[in-house]
């Protein structure tokens, strides 16, 4: 496999840590327990992505009332699901479910209005990510559509020193992602580094990028010195004792065109997600995004007609 440092005498740059915040615990839905790394006031450092949700959970009267009908408009969802389910269903007629390893992309476009059940493995436990990605102006008002990707469609890459990386979607070390189409070319990996192995691995300069830490443990290295970055201990994922209860760590990145990871003595996963900016003004309230107040309004009036579905040829 070619190495991830590109030709030979280019010169790299590490991207530095710009922000390390841990994800904050809030209740959505009909009572869904849940941490939220980022998301809501002011998201202009992650753009496009709006939102990052981790909803892991071992005890089901926590996550089974779910998230009943509710509607989106000019945005993408994308649900990755690590363990137990999502039962889910849309206004389309569209009903599945999302099992683990699994990815559903929602584009959401002119407006969708779906529900999502998450239930339990056999030992009642629940852990998927929601990301919400941004919409261009010119289409905000696209076609509602589904992109649902089971387990073995996404590419795993294992190179020489352990490290794996499922390619959920975009281009990373010659494999593409199955989920196409999308306004901000967003590069979504999940990424495990063995213990006490350091990792560099190349994000295009011109986008944002964060990390999503949610096993083990380990350190971001900026041009200067490293920050530590510990996690809460997953169960299932990890059998060693937490190391820093509650901190499930979310790391922004400046600009650069590489990421370096010093992973701890339990190794360390995570997700690895970036994007193309959008650089638009962004009026939001609940599950609807926009570009104006006015064009939110219209969208809430169109939800008291009985407009919001838009009949598309």
């Amino acid at each position: 496999m070619p190495g991830p440092r590109g030709n030979e005498g280019e010169k790299m740059s590490i991207r530095p840590v710009k922000r390390l915040v841990a994800a904050k615990p809030t209740v959505e839905g009909a009572g869904v327990h849940l941490r939220r790394a980022f998301g809501f006031g002011n998201t202009s450092d992650f753009d496009p992505f709006l939102l990052l949700d981790d909803f892991r959970n071992d005890v089901p009267e926590d996550y089974l009332a779910g998230f009943p009908w509710h509607p989106h408009r000019g945005i993408e969802t994308i649900t990755y699901v690590l363990a137990g389910t999502v039962e889910h269903g849309d206004s389309m007629g569209n009903h599945g479910e999302i099992a683990s390893g699994d990815v559903q992309w929602m584009t959401a476009g002119s407006g969708i209005i779906h529900q999502e059940m998450p239930k339990g493995d056999h030992a009642g436990r629940m852990h998927g990510f929601q990301l919400w990605a941004n919409l261009p102006a010119s289409l905000k008002m696209t076609d509602p559509r589904y992109q649902e990707v089971k387990a073995p469609e996404i590419p795993e890459i294992k190179d020489d020193d352990g490290t794996h990386v499922r390619v959920v979607c975009g281009n990373f070390w010659g494999k593409s992602g199955p989920v196409d189409g999308i306004a901000a070319e967003p590069i979504y990996l999940d990424v495990s580094v063995p213990p006490g192995r350091r990792k560099t691995l190349p994000v295009g300069t011109t986008r944002h990028a964060f990390a999503y830490v949610f096993a083990g443990s380990g350190k971001f290295c900026n041009a200067s010195e490293p920050l530590a970055v510990p996690t809460e201990a997953v169960g299932w994922l990890d059998t060693a004792p937490p190391i820093a209860a509650d901190n499930r760590s979310l790391v922004l990145f400046d600009r650069g065109d590489e990421v370096v990871v010093q992973a701890g003595e339990e190794g360390i996963r995570f997700l690895l997600v970036s994007g193309k900016p959008l650089e638009e003004p962004v009026a939001w309230y609940g599950p609807i995004v926009m570009n104006t107040q006015e064009q939110l309004q219209q969208a809430f009036k169109d939800l008291e007609k009985g407009t919001f579905l838009k009949r598309h040829k």
